[in-house]
């Protein structure tokens, strides 16, 4: 029998996966969602894989989100058919996405723009589906939706409401600011605003004569802190599969719950810099820097990465380095500041189990 794989094996950079620490993270925001009355649509643009989505729901194939056609199209093939695709949508994605519902896919759209909702009324009939349409509501990130009494919202409604190739499934938020709080109390005020907006939308949606089934908010930040979540009906966090540097930045977890990092080798010694040379740059590692600089290496104290170019990264610390430690070719674990991020540039996850034993290989969808 061959010995079995250990991480002291894997090629590098590779993405590591700590399925020990990944079920608890899953099994914790499980209890989360059941305690708070509402639906788990886990959002996977994170962890790109169906194993990973399985065991989010726990081995069944429950309701997830996506974020790619890429990902609509990977899901759908592995027995995932209730998806919403939450990225506003464009006219010309429409026959992409009337091919994955003709094969079974219910795909839960979203726009905040009279004319994107017209386009997907008309679009639909002619396409021969009825997509299901989400209003994008703004709880305060800035990024895509409407405020809760913007009057667009109900114009949008009744378009979605009356069009022959399209119906309103509900409204949706996401609290992108809580990524900028600085610990549980500020998070639990951004996760109200988020949950208070939602179902302002909705009330407003219905005060119209309009139904709105659906309203769906979603962080992993507030899906951890919010104290309820009274008239929501579905949360879609997403990173509290893997959690990373940033999230334990603002209180969300511990490093102890990060259940991804990167092994990389050392490739270089630069004593006079007190520096490591490691082969994990901008491309293994993502640009994303924080406190931790690029990422923090695993059982290492103050060790971090402190620069990167595209294959390579600078391991620096606060004392001299112990260089004797780390010889070329030895093998360091790298903690990610942003795990959606850090992951995209991997096809697949080296699966352990608390050890260094590589247990098992699991695929993930890249691409668009």
């Amino acid at each position: 029998m061959a010995d079995p794989m250990r991480i002291a094996d894997l090629p590098t950079p590779s993405l590591i996966l700590d399925r020990r620490v990944l079920d608890a993270n899953l099994t914790r925001m499980r209890d989360r969602a059941a305690g708070l009355g509402v639906t788990l649509r886990p959002h996977l643009k994170t962890a790109k894989s169906d194993r990973v989505a399985r065991l989010a729901h726990a081995g069944e194939s429950g309701p997830i989100t996506v974020s790619t056609l890429a990902e609509a199209a990977y899901f759908l093939d592995r027995g995932f058919a209730d998806m919403t695709y939450a990225v506003g949508v464009t006219p010309d994605k429409l026959p992409a996405l009337a091919a994955l519902t003709a094969r079974g896919a219910s795909l839960g759209l979203i726009t905040d723009d009279p004319e994107a909702a017209r386009a997907i009324g008309v679009r639909g009939a002619e396409l021969g589906v009825v997509f299901p349409v989400h209003v994008e509501v703004d709880s305060g990130s800035g990024r895509g939706g409407l405020a809760p009494d913007d009057p667009a919202l109900v114009e949008i409604g009744r378009i979605v409401d009356g069009a022959p190739g399209a119906s309103l499934r509900g409204v949706l938020t996401h609290a992108g600011m809580s990524y900028q709080c600085d610990g549980p109390a500020a998070i639990r005020a951004v996760a109200e605003r988020e949950r208070a907006d939602a179902v302002a939308a909705a009330e407003a949606l219905r005060a119209a004569g309009l139904p709105c089934p659906v309203v769906s908010v979603g962080s992993t930040p507030t899906a951890t802190f919010a104290e309820r979540l009274d008239g929501v009906t579905e949360m879609r966090p997403g990173v509290y599969m893997f959690m990373d540097l940033f999230q334990a930045g603002i209180g969300v977890c511990g490093e102890d719950d990060i259940a991804v990092s990167v092994v990389a080798s050392v490739v270089g010694h630069k004593p006079a810099a007190n520096r490591l040379l490691i082969d994990a740059g901008a491309l293994a590692l993502s640009q994303d820097s924080s406190l931790a600089g690029y990422g923090r290496i695993a059982a290492a104290g103050d060790l971090q990465v402190a620069s990167v170019h595209q294959e390579h990264g600078f391991v620096e610390g606060a004392s001299p380095l112990p260089f004797d430690r780390y010889p070329v070719g030895a093998r360091v674990r790298v903690l990610p500041n942003h795990a959606c991020m850090t992951a995209a540039m991997y096809d697949r996850y080296y699966v352990v189990d608390g050890g260094d034993e590589v247990v098992d290989e699991w695929d993930r969808c890249r691409g668009w």
